[in-house]
């Protein structure tokens, strides 16, 4: 049986990505709805990146991990997207044993180290706010670095764990993956190997993973909220709330859907690849317009490049008339 199960294993050499079960004709809108959010997410994570590197006010810790922020964003969507794109128009949807493999460690990889980076900015809030005058002396550079090395390093073992133990499955029951990217419950369903370690090693990292993170983020908004409510100017706690809400809602939308996805019972993929849509495409579509709208620094910042941008522009006119 061992044998029968390597050599079922050996002979699978490709993929297919069976997407969203669609008309075909619904093909060419799905493709462009995902080319529109790509488009943003590029321009908006690239332009933040821009922004934060070159605006010498926003050199602090809070905008070090958002540039993390929009790195991770701009990859993990990238991992994905491209090649949903493609399946649209291509007919055999495929995707290669090594390009699937690939995709999947590079998406846990960036996915798990978001949820510790997310954990990393919310106690980065905490010291802000709850001890404003030791700021700048707990959140040193030092820290931040090691904070940032420790949520990738965080991603990557638990990305090596997640993507060796999918794909030493043996997958004799279908090529098929219904899904549009490979990810490790779509290629479970179509394993025909005992998944009750797999399964258990699953639920172990999401527990180390997932749990620790969120336990970070509750505890750190619980003394936040303790201490804005001591705060006795409205435009204090607003100014507070303004810096938090957008953490906050970025938090809310990534876990939000990653627990509703792993909670959808087997017998609803489309659900499944819905929710998957939240945390692959809409949560790095949106982070930066979040933090952007409203975040004073980085519109102000975005005014100076603009302005500067322009000068250039009008002084290359000018210069080019005289000529």
């Amino acid at each position: 049986m061992g044998d029968r199960e390597t050599s079922n294993h050996s002979e699978v050499t490709d993929f297919i990505l069976v997407g969203f079960r669609v008309l075909p004709e619904l093909h060419i809108i799905l493709f462009l709805l995902f080319l529109l959010v790509y488009a943003m997410i590029l321009l908006g994570n690239l332009g933040m990146m821009i922004i934060i590197m070159t605006d010498p006010q926003l050199n602090t810790p809070m905008y070090f991990f958002l540039g993390n922020l929009s790195f991770i964003d701009l990859f993990y969507s990238s991992v994905i997207a491209p090649k949903a794109m493609i399946n649209f128009w291509s007919e055999s949807k495929s995707i290669s044993f090594a390009g699937c493999v690939t995709q999947l460690f590079l998406f846990a990889l960036f996915i798990v180290t978001e949820g510790f980076l997310l954990a990393a900015m919310a106690y980065d809030r905490f010291i802000a706010i709850c001890n404003p005058l030791l700021y700048s002396v707990q959140m040193s550079t030092r820290l931040c670095v090691q904070l940032v090395a420790a949520s990738y390093f965080c991603g990557c073992i638990s990305s090596v764990i997640e993507t060796s133990m999918t794909f030493t499955l043996s997958f004799c029951a279908s090529r098929a993956i219904d899904h549009f990217y490979c990810d490790y419950r779509p290629l479970q369903r179509i394993s025909c190997s005992d998944l009750y370690i797999p399964n258990m090693v699953s639920f172990f990292l999401c527990s180390i993973i997932i749990l620790p993170t969120i336990i970070v983020i509750i505890v750190s908004y619980i003394y936040i909220v303790s201490t804005v409510l001591k705060i006795r100017s409205t435009e204090g706690r607003k100014k507070v709330f303004s810096t938090c809400s957008s953490h906050l809602g970025v938090v809310s939308v990534l876990y939000g859907a990653i627990i509703f996805m792993y909670f959808i019972p087997d017998r609803f993929p489309e659900l499944s690849k819905v929710a998957s849509l939240c945390y692959t495409l809409v949560t790095p579509m949106l982070n930066p317009l979040i933090y952007s709208l409203r975040n004073k620094d980085v519109k102000e910042a975005l005014r100076k490049i603009l302005g500067n941008k322009l000068s250039l522009f009008n002084s290359i006119l000018t210069e080019n008339r005289l000529k």
